[in-house]
């Protein structure tokens, strides 16, 4: 049975749009060595680049999915593409680091809308029979703009410079936006509009930036105090969403599906181990092993590359076995592959690295669109904008603790040096402990995708 033609420009807009996103997210990664030296920036503010861009998706995520829900999945989704550009054209024209920073920020809120909304708007549209598809399909996307990312971002920082890498993404997203306004008609919204929750926002709000921030602080008292208040927020948030009549999240689907919660969980510790990962080995693939950026960016790609051929795989299967068998042995794969990743050195290859990454690809692929799978499968079809919003969360907060605890441990060995080849020694020791924070969140991973459940 055919899509119809709205499945259709719903499918071809969002998987353009996560095309997109993630590779101007993390094409950037590529180019960081470059933009560092030409700008002369210190460890300590290079770690923020990743950083910054993940503290908005994470703060902005919930409030953009309950604002979805209210005025409509295509309209957020539309302004966080206009957003996006706008934010990459100002990193583009930045004269310094700060400036950069600061629209890297923007651009992790645009990432929220894009994020928070585009699976609500397929779930919206597909039927529920062939939902493990589409979202195959869209998390293939995802993987294919990671795939790209680290060939397109070293090869424009070695042909045309560090400002291409903001640039290429501008007339990409123009012309999606064209694509929408002519073929995507029709809105995907509740019928009642329920009370945004200002105060919620804010306690959120609070909880991502004191998390970030007192991380990169310890051991200081100033990042002790700092994490206190990130747990107290945390706290308060949930005592609030659970008293409140309308709020950003019910913290009772957490109760109410065993399996949601779970997949949440999984989620989690999956991309927690991940994100920060790939952005230390692009820096130990330019500066220990001295590649250029574009022969870093082919090695890299390797990870993604098996991403997106397994997802929309794992996708089908999903739809015919049940999600947490096929998760979990994609994380049980994913362990194989840190493990290998663990034995990194100065003199490791780089068919072995590429090697380790294609295995950790294999294992994502399997893992992701199930568990996605599931997590949107187990909720009320009135909250699929706040299932999306709460599953990108997972994602985008694992992200946020795995770099945060990275700058933490940069903060440590480096300081604020700059790379040079004498803080070769500190940062493999970075990467070193590292890969071993990973390598124990799959390993927890593996033990909670195992205890989810039926669907």
């Amino acid at each position: 049975m055919s899509k119809s033609p709205l499945t259709t420009y719903a499918l071809i807009a969002v998987c353009v749009g996560y095309l997109i996103a993630p590779m101007g997210m993390a094409a950037v990664n590529v180019a960081i060595p470059t933009l560092a030296a030409d700008l002369q920036a210190n460890a300590i503010k290079v770690g923020w680049l990743p950083t910054l861009y993940i503290l908005a998706n994470v703060a902005f995520m919930l409030p953009f999915g309950k604002l979805a829900d209210n005025y409509g999945r295509k309209r957020i989704y539309v302004l966080g593409l206009i957003l996006n550009a706008l934010a990459a054209g100002m990193c583009a024209i930045a004269s310094n680091i700060d400036w950069i920073l600061f629209w890297r920020f923007v651009q992790g809120a645009s990432g929220a809308m894009i994020f928070g909304t585009g699976v609500a708007i397929i779930t919206s549209v597909t039927p529920s029979h062939k939902r493990g598809s589409a979202l195959g399909t869209v998390a293939a996307c995802v993987y294919v703009g990671l795939t790209l990312a680290p060939a397109v971002g070293g090869w424009l920082t070695e042909w045309l410079g560090w400002r291409s890498v903001f640039y290429f993404q501008i007339p990409l997203v123009i012309g999606l936006l064209v694509f929408i306004k002519l073929k995507l008609h029709g809105e995907w919204k509740n019928d009642k509009h329920s009370r945004f929750d200002w105060i919620g926002s804010g306690i959120f709000l609070s909880f991502s930036c004191s998390l970030v921030y007192g991380l990169s602080k310890l051991p200081s008292l100033l990042g002790i105090c700092l994490l206190l208040i990130s747990m107290l927020s945390l706290l308060g948030f949930i005592v609030h969403q659970s008293r409140d009549k309308q709020p950003l999240i019910r913290v009772q689907m957490f109760r109410e599906s065993r399996v949601f919660s779970l997949s949440l969980s999984t989620s989690f510790l999956m991309y927690g181990s991940n994100f920060a990962i790939l952005f230390l080995l692009s820096l130990y693939l330019q500066y220990i092993k001295g590649f250029n950026p574009a022969y870093a960016g082919q090695i890299l790609l390797m990870q993604a590359l098996c991403m997106a051929i397994m997802a929309p795989i794992a996708g089908k299967l999903s739809d015919r076995f049940q999600p947490r068998i096929i998760a979990t042995l994609g994380c049980v794969i994913v362990t194989f592959g840190f493990v290998f990743l663990n034995q990194l050195n100065t003199e490791t290859s780089a068919l072995y690295i590429g090697s380790s990454l294609a295995i950790v690809g294999i294992g994502f692929g399997l893992f992701s669109t199930p568990n996605n799978n599931a997590i949107m499968s187990s909720v009320k079809e009135q909250e699929v904008g706040v299932a999306s919003a709460s599953m990108n969360l997972a994602r985008t907060i694992g992200n946020l603790v795995g770099m945060s605890i990275v700058n933490l441990m940069m903060h440590y060995y480096l300081g604020d040096a700059t790379f040079t080849a004498e803080t070769n020694p500190e940062l493999m020791s970075t990467i070193s402990l590292a890969l071993m924070m990973s390598l124990s969140f799959v390993i927890a991973a593996c033990f909670i995708s195992s205890l989810r459940g039926r669907q």
